[in-house]
């Protein structure tokens, strides 16, 4: 097992393309972490640093106290597993497992030992003599993985290595994933698109755009204290709500309404330069609203208001549902970057001046299309960002 450390790395292509700038990140010894982000954000292009299949233009690399910008992939001692599984299809299982360790003249003894070992953590002793053709997605990637796993390297690098199965399959082996990094205890760097993924397996994850990494946080704070509006929209599933919004004094006024401050945001505002009225971009997740009528009990930091239901979507233990505010969109590049990577800068309007918000509401709610629901917001849970620049004025670290 091994640290790995990015000290002020950068990746510079010939046409002057940067896919990585300055990249600071400190993974512990058998640390689980995941980088994270839309693509072209650089996640890949870092992990292959890692590796060793990338250059480094500036910048040092250092594994295990070691420096090894300039060792060769082999010299590295790091396992990676691939998107795609690159598994031999003319080998078994056993001998795909085993053939790294085959190439490096390990005695025949101490290869059959490995596999057996990799293939009891994996649920694949009844497929050693099998051909891949004859397993499954899952059971091929979980071959890719025990490939990487009989090598007992110092780290383990997957890049989204789940992204072929479908989607039942994805959750299975998510959790495969997250009981092998555990049993091995082995420093693992994981890179994918999908937060869900993320939020899920890692210790810590790092969440990068453009090539720079915006927050290095738990997955717990990364949902309660994002730092900006970037990893605000990409963290959550579905995604924040950011609407237009002003403060004045101790009150917010929200598209919906105005609501006072709670305690604890007034006093991080208190700490800031720049008092007085001012426009800020409200973040709201769609978990934070209720339907007014299923509420056990009124409480003071949810304020309640009307609206007309466009859509609703049932989950089966939750609905979703959707419903447009006045009040004027909120622009921004940060939102620009998270529409075009999920495809949604495409989808029409809904009118002039109008922002349309997701609410997810508890299966009791009777909210229908066409239908006008009360709804109540938690106050409590909103954030706050800068309208120019879009950074959290109520994060722990503004």
């Amino acid at each position: 097992m091994a640290e790995i450390q990015f000290k002020e790395i950068t990746k510079r292509y010939p046409d002057g393309f940067e896919a990585v700038k300055s990249m600071d990140l400190e993974i512990g010894d058998g640390e689980f972490m995941i980088l994270v982000g839309p693509s072209g954000c650089g996640k890949s292009t870092a992990l292959r640093m890692i590796a060793g299949l990338e250059d480094i233009t500036e910048g040092d690399l250092v594994i295990g106290g070691e420096r090894v910008n300039d060792l060769a992939p082999r010299d590295r001692d790091i396992a990676m597993v691939f998107q795609n599984y690159a598994l031999y299809p003319h080998m078994t299982v056993r001998d795909n497992m085993g053939f790294a360790l085959k190439l490096a003249k390990a005695d025949k003894s101490e290869i059959d030992q490995k596999v057996t070992e990799a293939a009891t953590i994996l649920d694949l002793e009844q497929h050693l003599d099998r051909k891949p053709a004859n397993l499954s997605g899952g059971q091929r990637q979980r071959v890719a993985m025990g490939r990487a796993i009989v090598r007992d390297p110092k780290a383990f690098l997957m890049d989204e290595p789940l992204s072929n199965l479908d989607a039942k399959l994805r959750v299975q082996m998510r959790t495969e994933v997250a009981r092998i990094q555990r049993t091995l205890g082995t420093t693992m760097v994981y890179v994918t698109h999908d937060q869900t993924e993320a939020m899920t397996l890692g210790d810590r994850v790092a969440v990068m755009r453009a090539g720079i990494i915006q927050q290095v946080d738990t997955p717990a704070c990364l949902y309660e204290d994002p730092h900006n509006l970037f990893v605000a929209g990409f963290i959550g599933s579905p995604s924040m709500n950011f609407l237009p919004g002003r403060l004045e004094g101790d009150t917010v006024k929200l598209p919906f309404g105005d609501a006072p401050l709670p305690d604890a945001m007034r006093s991080k505002l208190q700490r800031q330069p720049g008092q007085g009225a001012r426009d800020v971009i409200i973040g709201v997740r769609p978990e934070h609203f209720e339907d007014a009528a299923v509420e056990k009990e009124a409480h003071p930091d949810r304020m309640r208001f009307k609206t007309k239901i466009d859509v609703v979507e049932s989950m089966g233990s939750e609905l979703y549902v959707y419903f447009d505010v006045e009040g004027g969109d909120v622009q921004s590049d940060e939102l620009s970057e998270l529409a075009a990577d999920s495809g949604m800068e495409d989808l029409p309007r809904h009118g002039e001046g109008a922002q349309q918000v997701v609410a997810r509401l508890s299966a009791e709610s009777n909210a229908a299309p066409g239908t006008e629901v009360e709804l109540s917001v938690d106050t409590s849970q909103i954030k706050l960002f800068e309208a120019d620049g879009g950074r959290s004025m109520t994060a722990a670290a503004a």
